[in-house]
Parts: structure tokens; sequence; C-alpha cells
């Protein structure tokens, strides 16, 4: 009997044996399947990368082209508009002043000067009022003190120039007198 249990053993090991091998060898087959899986995601990924990173790239360099031609550019509107108040202002230059169209030629100069100030309005660059305002350091430069009763100590006199702000920002700070106390004379003795 123990004869007929080692060919039973042994055929017992060999299917164990197959059985462990094709295990293994489905195993193998899983992770190759599996590895391949992953390959392609990776490829994937990396592809989708090289693509962004592309897309980036134009964009970047679109945006530096762009930005360029906005600061080469920016003005063009403005400038557009400024050429038409130029061209009325060189035929005020042209006509020849007489006493009988005296009034004729002011009146078209005040009218050229507010073309202009309205041409500054519509492009956002507004002037800032100051004349009797409290001085501001952020708006104004003081080129002197005067005396006065007529304003209080720290408010604006005179505005030799008016200060303008483009948006919200100053581009032009005024250059103003400012109030200040005036000394009372002592009473004589």
């Amino acid at each position: 009997m123990s004869s007929n249990q080692q060919p039973n053993s042994s055929n017992s090991d060999d299917t164990t044996s197959d059985q462990n091998e094709n295990a293994l060898n489905s195993n193998s087959t899983d992770l190759n399947n599996e590895t391949t899986k992953l390959l392609e995601e990776v490829d994937k990924f990396k592809n989708d990368y090289l693509y962004l990173k592309a897309e980036f790239e134009n964009y970047k360099r679109h945006s530096i082209k762009e930005r360029s031609e906005l600061l080469k550019y920016g003005a063009e509107r403005f400038i557009k508009d400024l050429l038409g108040v130029l061209d009325n202002f060189e035929r005020a230059m042209q006509m020849k002043v007489t006493p009988e169209n005296f009034q004729t030629f002011v009146k078209g100069i005040d009218l050229t000067a507010s073309e202009l100030k309205g041409l500054l309005t519509k492009h956002a660059v507004i002037e800032i009022p100051s004349e009797g305002k409290p001085f501001d350091p952020n708006i104004h430069e003081a080129l002197s003190a005067e005396p006065t009763d007529k304003l209080p100590p720290g408010y604006v006199v005179k505005v030799f120039q008016k200060p303008y702000k483009f948006q919200e920002k100053i581009i032009r700070p005024g250059q103003v007198i400012v109030a200040m106390a005036t000394s009372k004379n002592s009473e004589p003795n």
C-alpha cells in the first residue's frame, strides 16, 4: 500500500505544482495587464501634461504680445479724439484776429477749451477741485503759505496748477498756496 500511496502522493504534488504554476501564470498575466494599463495611463497623463504645457506657453506668449500692443497702441483712441481738438485749435490760430471778429475768436477758443475738457473727462481724466478746500499733501504741493482771514488755516487759497487724476490715481498734483492764520497786530501801549 505504501507503493500505491507514493504515486498518489506524486500525482498530488504534480497537481499542486501545476495549480501553483497556473496561479503564478494567472497572477503574472494579471500583473502584466495591470502594468500595461498603468503604463497606458502614464502615457495619457504625460500627453495631457505636454498638451497643457504647450497651451500655457501659447497663452503666455499671447499675453505678452497683447500687453506689448496695449502699451504701444493703448493711447490710440485718446489720440484720435485729441486730434479733433488740435484741428479746431489750429483753425483758430490761422484766423486773423481783428477788432470786429475778436469776440468770435474768444468764443471759438472757449469752445475748443470746453471740447478739450470734455475729452479728458471722457477718458477718465478728472480735475480735482482745490480752491477753498483743505490742503491734502496727497493731492497738493504747497508753494507757499499766505496769511488770510477769508479761509481757515490749512485751506487752499490759490491754485497755480490744477491737480488731475486718471481713474483713481493722481497723475498730477496741484501747486497751491495754503492759508495761514493772520498775525494780529499788538495793541499800542
